[in-house]
């Protein structure tokens, strides 16, 4: 095998192949990532066994069409370190060799046939998503996921596919997150069925879909799912377990409403969470007419008060909340964003919700803590 193709272009490819790659595994190969040189592209192929990507680049010169192993973190370093435009691969005898103008690596030669099969894209039934909104739909859900919990569920992110739109939500107990987008169906509609798809799947997703990729295929079977989109297609085996009835948590009346910019928002929860500790991480949020005041403190450390006005006028309301939890939402939305906060009382979770179908919930903390 013999190809050339833009450094940068290939570096960006094992940059997204390697969120596959494991960094400990008994079999050695799956370390690696996979080249194949064929009617004009490279594809790149990296699995850990449950979770596999194909990643295909159009634009390279195959002087001699082949197939090579290429150890993925060691390729990636060399990538980013290495100056000028193209780089060169090619197999020698004993050797794989990776070089530009300035500079020449040769590798160790490996058995590409020792490689395991990675799962292409051949569904005529799936759903399409705008790239962007699943993205976004990722990015507002996968970080609530409980990736420490014995309730396998709770390890990945619900993917409910209703009739026109795309409902994805995420829990470790302590606080839900959902999030809603359009979506389409190619073809015949799937059977009814609601996947949780692993928490490492969809950040890989969220990464592979950049910001020319214009939709996502995606479909679901029994026990996977694969999902094409941009230069990449991703398969991952699907969580097992059945994940809580998430509309059944979410509170239908309040006592109190309140509309706050994410952004300044976002500023006063993270000011009240710098005198916080893992012992005393709680912040009271004391909403009165005209303010909310973040309380913080911890004994080691000191005491805050921070104040951000507010378009509200009704009765005292104080929460006891870990600020962290409050921020990781806040974070996940545009700085343009308007959040309502819905409230019952001190003992009942906050609900915070934007007007493009996000909710999500933050249980209090108990107050003597």
């Amino acid at each position: 095998m013999k190809v050339t193709c833009k450094r940068q272009m290939l570096s960006a490819a094992f940059a997204a192949v390697s969120g596959v790659v494991p960094t400990k595994t008994p079999k050695s190969v799956l370390t690696n990532t996979r080249i194949e040189a064929e009617h004009g592209q490279l594809t790149l192929l990296a699995t850990d066994g449950d979770l596999s990507i194909r990643y295909v680049i159009h634009e390279a010169e195959i002087e001699e069409a082949g197939t090579v192993l290429l150890p993925t973190l060691r390729t990636l370093n060399i990538l980013r370190e290495l100056d000028g435009d193209s780089v060169t691969i090619e197999t020698l005898e004993h050797n794989v060799r990776i070089r530009t103008d300035r500079a020449d690596y040769k590798l160790g030669l490996q058995n590409a046939d020792l490689f395991p099969a990675v799962a292409t894209f051949q569904e005529e039934n799936y759903h399409v998503i705008d790239a962007a909104v699943f993205r976004q739909l990722i990015r507002r859900t996968v970080f609530a996921v409980d990736t420490e919990s014995t309730r396998y569920a709770l390890g990945g992110v619900l993917v409910d596919l209703q009739p026109g739109k795309a409902v994805l939500a995420a829990t470790d107990t302590r606080r839900l997150s959902v999030a809603e987008g359009q979506c389409t169906v190619h073809g015949e509609p799937p059977a009814p069925h609601m996947p949780v798809v692993p928490s490492k799947a969809m950040s890989l997703i969220e990464k592979i879909l950049a910001d020319d990729t214009s939709q996502a295929h995606l479909a679901i079977r029994a026990n996977d799912m694969i999902l094409r989109g941009g230069s990449a297609t991703v398969y991952s085996r699907l969580v097992e377990g059945r994940f809580p009835r998430y509309q059944d948590v979410i509170p239908s009346t309040c006592s109190a409403k309140v509309e706050i910019p994410a952004e300044a928002f976002l500023s006063v929860v993270r000011q009240a969470q710098i005198v916080t500790s893992e012992d005393s991480r709680g912040v009271d949020f004391v909403f009165a007419p005209g303010v909310l005041t973040l309380i913080s403190q911890a004994s080691e450390i000191g005491e805050s008060k921070v104040d951000l006005p507010i378009a509200y006028d009704g009765l005292p309301i104080t929460i006891t909340l870990d600020p962290v939890f409050v921020a990781e939402f806040l974070r996940s939305l545009d700085s343009a964003t308007i959040v309502t906060v819905e409230l019952v009382d001190s003992e009942s979770a906050m609900v915070l919700k934007t007007a493009d179908g996000a909710v999500y919930l933050v249980m209090p903390l108990s107050r003597d803590r």
